[in-house]
């Protein structure tokens, strides 16, 4: 009986990990160059669970593949999405992203077979947008398919903090 009691702790702190990671907040790794200025390859990230009410800009973690793609939400349900002469347009009124030191060739969300993006759906794309896996080509994705927003980055440590979104 005392070896079950002393054990009792352990477990519960087990427990409070497991719960945690799954539904609140979780550590993940940046995997590749499409997020470059803003994010590094390799660079940690504390990710946002339970808060699913995103934003243009946000930062996401999304699950494609079988892999988690970092990007930038651009999109947002109902609206519909473009770019012209690298300058984004969102139902036709332009849209300043100055966090881009990369060019973004003209696209139309028409390519993808809409006019404007479905309910529960989103336009996502990566900062270094001349090297990136995103809604350009896989196309639109659901927020099911969002396991939730980057807010902090624990590691390089001269880079710890808040990530900003836009």
């Amino acid at each position: 009986m005392k070896i079950i009691k002393e054990l009792v702790p352990y477990v519960i702190i087990v427990l409070v990990v497991i719960l945690l990671r799954t539904f609140i907040i979780t550590p993940v790794r940046v995997n590749g160059d499409s997020m470059n200025q803003t994010l590094k390859d390799g660079e940690i990230l504390l990710l946002e669970k339970y808060d699913k009410k995103f934003k243009r800009f946000d930062i996401v973690v999304l699950k494609y593949n079988d892999e988690k793609l970092v990007k930038r939400i651009i999109g947002m349900p109902g609206e519909s999405v473009q770019y012209r002469n690298n300058i984004l347009y969102i139902n036709g009124e332009k849209v300043s992203e100055d966090f881009l030191t990369e060019e973004t060739y003209d696209f139309d969300l028409n390519v993808l077979g809409y006019d404007e993006i479905p309910e529960n759906y989103y336009f996502v794309v990566g900062d270094n947008r001349s090297n990136s896996l995103d809604s350009r080509l896989i196309g639109l994705i659901s927020k099911e398919d969002i396991e939730g927003k980057a807010i902090f980055r624990i590691f390089p440590f001269n880079k710890f903090g808040s990530i900003k979104s836009e």
